[in-house]
């Protein structure tokens, strides 16, 4: 163990996959932001964390599992000449969900509908909300770990590699909520931003993959001109008083 922590190699490896985890752990971040937005506080901010802390806990269970996990990778079904396994099938059935669920809450925002406030439909809201992170934690926590599978021999490097960049996550994840919440028009942007995920989810699945480089790149470059349109809007305030 000494001698692993003490390895250039080892830490070369430690410090390109945890950078790699936190890049795909931007899409659990956004995910869990815009859900909770429907909550109203103190339940967003519990539901946030819980969602955060069970995308730890499923990473770390699925390195617990490698044997297993190797074994989803293996082809268990052919339809009309496409061969899928496990993984493929979990992440086509992710990436729906994620496209539906987005489609779902942008029809929302287009409608303007609003939650009711009363406690029990509060309670309900919240139940719902952490079932439906769940089942997307499971699908990036799968994407992720097979990644760190491809990347790190050690399993201890890609434990502390998991925890790092879900501390990250756990940090970031509280502003980004906030700003989202307190700018509307960027939870439709984030919205948009998990259809493009889930329509890359769904292409995995059929071995077609989209490299992450170019969705970031996307995401990167509107959150950029967001960012204009948000302090534009500050600015234009300002003056008006």
């Amino acid at each position: 163990m000494m001698t692993l922590w003490t390895s250039p190699e080892a830490w070369a490896a430690l410090l390109t996959l945890t950078a790699l985890e936190i890049v795909l752990g931007i899409d659990n971040v956004i995910f869990i932001s815009v859900i909770v937005s429907r909550v109203p506080e103190p339940l967003a901010t519990r539901a946030r964390q819980i969602g955060l802390l069970l995308a730890l806990a499923f990473r770390i269970l699925l390195l617990s599992l490698l044997v297993w996990l190797i074994g989803l990778t293996q082809d268990v079904l052919t339809v009309a000449g496409w061969s899928f396994s496990w993984r493929d099938l979990i992440l086509i059935g992710g990436g729906l969900f994620l496209i539906a669920k987005a489609t779902h809450e942008i029809h929302g925002e287009v409608e303007a509908d609003e939650a009711n406030g009363d406690d029990g439909s509060a309670k309900r809201a919240f139940a719902w909300v952490i079932l439906q992170i769940i089942i997307i934690d499971v699908v990036f926590s799968l994407d992720s770990i097979i990644t760190a599978i491809g990347m790190a021999q050690e399993l201890q490097i890609m434990i502390a590699a998991v925890v790092i960049a879900c501390l990250i996550m756990y940090l970031s994840s509280g502003p980004v909520a906030e700003f989202i919440s307190h700018h509307p028009t960027t939870k439709m942007l984030a919205l948009a931003f998990l259809v493009l995920i889930g329509v890359a989810l769904v292409a995995d699945g059929f071995k077609f993959h989209i490299p992450r480089g170019y969705i970031y790149f996307a995401i990167a470059f509107a959150v950029a001109v967001e960012f204009f349109n948000v302090l534009a809007r500050q600015n234009r305030r300002k003056a008006r008083k």
